[in-house]
């Protein structure tokens, strides 16, 4: 039987995150696509200015409403930016209600950055979205996600593998079956994505090349891929393979001086290789 996804998350209208990476991705996966959107705002708010935004969190429990009622369900739930605690319960609510059997339940925490929670966002957030981690089969942070909802040291450079055991095996602690964790560097030409799933003994790495230079909305682009090819029954290994190639291929696509986003449209057939393999 085909499968179904359901993303949650906001719709950045211009600048290559959130639903519009995740929506072609996941397709492009050959997989069929269901989105909630969280929110709605011209763009993303990483370097424009005035930009608009519409709170969509009062008109989430009657989609959800609606669906149950049809019957709706799906085969995995990925969930990425969310706005606030509340929606963060009503996700939760989402994972009980809308779960097919067997049902892959994937959180990017999409929170925080280089030591820095995101504007609006405080302490009693990321504890609440650890919470919902904890009831996630994967969980997709970055370093200074998986600090924050551990209440662990954030150390953004020169960390040991000791360091980062340390932080999988709090976020494994906090309920979560799998842990990934992106953008680990013991090495200054090598970036790491580091896997754990409970009962490991020891930490699998997929390590790939590390660019002179960053994009916005790369970790959207891991994540998406990364629930695509899980979906399409890769192992989290496998998947990290595919979703770490696909995002290096789009930033080494995207054209200087494109600064807003990272041109993944330009990468697609490499997921589509990276799949076949």
């Amino acid at each position: 039987m085909d499968k179904k996804i359901l993303t949650v998350q906001d719709i950045s209208c211009v600048g290559q995150c959130s639903l519009t990476v995740a929506l072609p991705i996941i397709s492009a996966c050959g997989i069929e696509t269901a989105i909630l959107p969280s929110a709605v705002l011209s763009t993303h708010t990483g370097g424009f200015t005035g930009w608009t935004f519409r709170d969509l969190t009062d008109d989430i429990p009657g989609i959800v409403d609606h669906w149950e009622k049809e019957n709706i369900s799906f085969d995995a739930i990925y969930t990425g930016y969310l706005g606030s605690v509340r929606q963060i319960d009503l996700v939760k609510n989402m994972f009980a209600r809308l779960s097919a059997p067997g049902c892959l339940k994937i959180v990017d925490p999409a929170m925080a950055d280089n030591g820095k929670l995101y504007y609006g966002f405080d302490q009693v957030f990321a504890h609440t979205m650890g919470s919902l981690c904890g009831v996630a089969d994967i969980v997709l942070p970055n370093i200074t996600e998986a600090a924050m909802m551990t209440d662990s040291p954030y150390i953004g450079e020169g960390y040991d593998e000791h360091y980062i055991r340390m932080l999988m095996d709090k976020v494994l602690a906090l309920g979560a079956k799998t842990v990934v964790i992106t953008g680990v560097c013991y090495e200054p030409h090598k970036l790491g994505i580091a896997i754990l799933s409970r009962g490991d003994k020891e930490i699998t790495y997929y390590y790939h090349e590390r660019l002179p230079k960053s994009c916005h909305g790369t970790g959207d682009i891991f994540a998406s891929a990364f629930t695509g090819a899980m979906v399409r029954g890769k192992t989290p290994l496998e998947a990290a393979r595919v979703a770490g190639n696909f995002t290096l291929a789009g930033m080494k696509a995207t054209s200087e001086g494109h600064w807003y986003g990272t041109q993944f449209e330009k990468a697609i057939p490499v997921l589509l290789e990276e799949l076949s393999k």
